[in-house]
């Protein structure tokens, strides 16, 4: 039996998946959990920066001559946590580095009314409203393109859009697996794709400045800097789904055997939204456009009150509106959320709301504790100096041998790809490789938005096909309703086609819409970066 199965043609290439994928999965257990790793590396920042400084490495400041943050010498030093004075200052700064860590507070504020729109039942209800009333030529596109747009409600893609794909597939008797594999698609493919502002952008938008400061002391990066190249992404991200879905996973598929349904799976429920549940979304909408009506009146007049007055530069005058973007989001679902709770009773009064808000809080308890231990990491690399000399040294490293264009950008997305196939988590990696290439790539002439922006390319196209992503259990749970015994090499191998398409087309738009057309990636968001 075993050289039979050993023969088999049929499962060579399966077989081949899985190994490969089974060698990614080793390699990445073999990391500790992001906690301990952000930890460890702390205390290595602590080491290293004893050992270099008695060393005395140091590297010439490129910034010219009364730079903010430049040493009246010109040089670059690293700096020792290893002795008395960087002991002291590590034990009085433990807490501050936590509480002042800028993706800490942000995050919390816009998950507090996210997790309002998301306990009242309003996420859900609206996008079983968009997808279930779609044409069923249009299903996959819908599908997809709600996918995307469920990022704006953190894990709420996950739990709900993928399941809700497959049984809908499955009632139009197609493949539910081809469903599964689109929305996936849309949730963690197209992670950094989206309309709205999400509580992802605040998180990557802090770590950026505190990357950036490295360089540039007094560098500001809002939640917003990637929003247009965001916008234009979830169409991007909508058309490569569906191309993928329809030409290559779903012929490759074929009929769906009712005999791998698994009769022990609980049902998804596909029933349509009821009356009631139809009119809380139509006010609830009303609601959310009254919040948006009236954000705009605070903000598109000359003199309106979230504008700086006295400024004549557009976008500088809408520094309060892009610094406070967080909280207008969270008022925006908060409204919308109570509304729709209110008429449906799933929110019956104060204390309802405050639970609903206390327990997106509790699902944030380990990003919490995760915060704490990256915020050292990034104070420690900051203090010692280690960025500023690395990124230097990368940035010649690139002009030695003349990669300073645009095509930096293709290794530096291809590179972001492959890390995530390890670190699956957008914050954990980012606050990692942020301090390394956002100074290196500023020295070189590139703005931290457009490095941010090009990083969560490589960050969501590689999401689908790494075990290492913290969903994918989940998402083989699901699929395994509709094939029993699934392995890792079959999700992954249908999973694959969209993370080569993705990386290839989304990229290409990338350097289309940066170096083609020469857009900002943002409101305010610059595409090179001087020296000031």
């Amino acid at each position: 039996m075993t050289r039979g199965k050993s023969a088999a043609p049929a499962s060579e290439p399966r077989s081949a998946i899985t190994r490969l994928l089974n060698t990614v999965e080793f390699l990445g257990n073999l990391l500790p959990h992001p906690v301990t790793l952000f930890a460890l590396l702390a205390l290595l920042i602590v080491l290293l920066s004893g050992v270099l400084a008695a060393y005395g490495v140091s590297v010439p400041d490129p910034r010219p001559e009364g730079a903010s943050g430049r040493a009246e010498d010109g040089i670059i030093r690293v700096i020792s946590l290893l002795d008395a004075e960087g002991l002291r200052r590590i034990v009085m700064g433990l807490v501050t580095n936590f509480t002042s860590f800028v993706p800490l507070g942000t995050v919390l504020v816009a998950m507090l009314g996210v997790g309002i729109a998301e306990r009242s039942g309003l996420l859900t209800a609206a996008i079983k409203a968009l997808v279930l009333g779609a044409p069923k030529n249009l299903v996959t596109v819908v599908i997809v393109f709600a996918a995307v747009l469920s990022n704006t409600a953190s894990e709420m893609g996950y739990v709900v859009v993928i399941p809700l794909a497959a049984a809908i597939f499955h009632a139009l008797g197609r493949h539910p697996l081809a469903g599964l594999a689109a929305a996936f698609a849309g949730v963690s493919g197209g992670y950094s794709a989206n309309l709205l502002i999400g509580t992802v952008d605040p998180l990557l938008a802090g770590i950026t400045q505190e990357a950036a400061r490295l360089i540039d002391p007094t560098y500001e990066v809002h939640a917003a800097v990637n929003w247009y190249f965001m916008i234009a992404s979830t169409f991007v991200v909508t058309g490569l789904g569906w191309f993928v879905t329809t030409y290559i996973v779903e012929p490759k598929l074929g009929a769906f055997d009712p005999k791998e349904l698994d009769p022990d799976a609980e049902p998804v429920n596909m029933d349509p939204l009821a009356a009631r549940e139809r009119r809380a979304l139509l006010w609830s909408g009303l609601a959310a456009l009254l919040v948006a009506s009236v954000i705009a009146a605070l903000t598109v007049p000359a003199n309106g009150a979230l504008r700086l007055p006295g400024v004549d530069d557009t976008l500088g005058s809408l520094r309060p509106f892009l610094t406070g973007i967080v909280v207008l989001v969270a008022v925006f679902f908060a409204v919308a959320g109570i509304v729709y709770g209110a008429l449906t009773g799933s929110i019956r009064n104060d204390r309802d709301v405050i639970d609903a808000m206390a327990k997106s809080m509790a699902t944030l308890s380990l990003y919490i504790v995760l915060v704490f231990f990256a915020a050292q990491f990034v104070a420690f690399f900051n203090w010692t100096q280690l960025g500023q000399v690395m990124a230097v040294l990368g940035s010649n490293l690139l002009q030695s041998i003349g990669l300073t264009g645009p095509l930096v950008f293709l290794a530096f997305i291809a590179l972001c790809g492959m890390i995530n196939l390890s670190l699956g988590s957008a914050s954990a990696q980012w606050a990692v490789t942020a301090p390394i290439f956002v100074p290196m790539l500023m020295l070189v002439g590139y703005s931290p938005e457009v490095i941010q922006s090009a990083y969560r390319i490589g960050d969501s196209v590689t999401n689908l096909i790494t075990p290492m992503m913290s969903y994918f259990g989940l998402i083989m749970a699901f699929a395994a309703r509709y094939k029993r015994n699934l392995g890792v090499g079959t999700l992954i191998a249908m999973m694959l086609p969209y993370s080569i398409v993705f990386f290839i087309g989304w990229t290409a738009v990338f350097f289309l819409w940066v170096f083609g057309l020469g857009l900002p990636v943002g409101p305010g968001a610059p595409t090179y970066y001087t020296p000031g």
